[in-house]
Order: C-alpha cells, then structure tokens, then sequence
C-alpha cells in the first residue's frame, strides 16, 4: 500500500479555513483510503491506499473536502518515498540538526521555472537562505518566519505556483508517520 502525505494549505489559521481534523480524517476515509492520521491542527494528512497519484490525487482530494467539509483549499500530497527522498535531498543538514525549527520545507503544487531560484534569491531582504530542488523550496529563517518578509504570498510569487510550508520538526513527524503506513 502506498503511503501519502497531503498538506493543506492555509488551514485553521485566524479563524481561516476552518476544519476539524477528525472531520478532515473522516472526509479521506469516506473516499476508501486506509491509516488516515492527522498531525497538528494545520492540515496534515498522512493515509494509504488508492490508485490516484500526483495531481489526480490532488484535484479529487480538493473536489471531496469542497463537499464533505465546504473547505476550498489546495491540497499538496507526495507519496512517503517522494517525502523520503525530499528528506534526503534537504540542502541545510546543519540547520536542520541545530535549528529544525527556523528550516522551512515549501512544498509547490509544481515545480517552479528553471531561473527561479535566482529570482528568489534576488528577492530575499534579509538574512534567509533558499534553495529550489524541483516542486520544492528548502527555507532557512534565522530571525524567525513570524520576522521575515519572506511569507509563503511571496514564496508563490517568485516561484510561480501554489504552495505550503512546513518546519524541519513537522517534516519529520510526517516522514515518520508515513513510514509506520
């Protein structure tokens, strides 16, 4: 059975996008997938099973919670050897050890323009570092994402697609989880 994870983004924040995670669970498992497990209140969903990959997955995941749960949000879902390999390919390994939580995983729907990253990196005012490795952005912010000009809005911009972040600590709670699949 093959394990996924699907980020939501924007979910649950400021009273934004609200959902229930035991609704959000109960909405996956209505359409036969298997495991379904929540990690925090901020739209994390790892499950196994069905036949759907990539951006199929996606749109039929996005159509079930406009439903089920009148929630009109991008899902973004990479299967665990796709997590496990984003895991391995991640640029800031010291970052990751002495600061899991200023390292940013940005998770793109697609992956961005070849000149992107330059843009990027134009583009960054402070002290943040980035790398683009296909449909995804390794962030490191060490004043802090709440201190940085560098927001997921702008992240999108400048990589050209819809996307959602997520912190070194809960990349590897979601590696972990997938793998127990």
């Amino acid at each position: 059975m093959t394990a996924h994870i699907a980020l939501l983004r924007a979910v649950n924040l400021g009273g934004h996008n609200r959902v229930a995670m035991a609704a959000l669970r109960a909405c996956l498992e209505a359409q036969g997938y298997q495991g379904v497990r929540t990690l925090l209140q901020s739209g994390n969903v790892v499950f196994g099973g069905g036949r759907l990959r990539g951006a199929a997955l996606e749109r039929r995941l996005e159509a079930a919670a406009r439903t089920a749960l009148d929630l009109d949000t991008p899902f973004i879902v990479r299967t665990g050897e796709e997590w496990d390999a984003l895991v391995t390919a991640n640029p800031f390994p010291r970052e990751a050890e002495d600061d899991p939580g200023h390292l940013l995983l940005f998770c793109l729907k697609d992956a961005p323009p070849p000149d992107a990253e330059a843009r990027l990196r134009a583009a960054v005012k402070g002290r943040e570092r980035v790398r683009v490795d296909g449909r995804q952005a390794y962030v490191v912010y060490p004043d802090g994402v709440g201190n940085s000009k560098l927001s997921a809005t702008v992240l999108e911009r400048w990589l050209g697609g819809r996307g959602t972040g997520r912190n070194w600590n809960t990349v590897l709670k979601l590696q972990a989880l997938a793998a127990d699949q």
